[in-house]
């Protein structure tokens, strides 16, 4: 036996302390990979300042099915652009 030529409880620490550090970077990477895949749907959604152009969509919309007429259409997008 050879006695003494261990490293002892400083190698277990140095071990745990690097395999923390292995699976929080796999974490990361698995993390990264996923935010960079799902970065391509990103750009369908509609940025914050569209949010008046989808409120003039939807009402160009219900008067194209007729549930407004022209005077209500022109009323609420008179006030839509108003509010710009």
């Amino acid at each position: 036996m050879m006695w003494g030529w261990d490293w002892g409880w400083g190698a277990w620490l140095a071990m745990s302390v690097l395999m923390v550090l292995f699976w929080g970077l796999v974490i990361a990477g698995v993390v990264a990979l996923v935010r960079y895949a799902g970065a391509g749907h990103t750009a369908a959604r509609p940025d914050a300042g569209s949010g008046r152009a989808d409120a003039e969509n939807v009402l160009a919309e219900r008067f194209a099915r007729g549930e407004i007429d022209e005077d209500e259409y022109k009323r609420r997008s008179d006030l839509l652009r108003a509010g710009r």
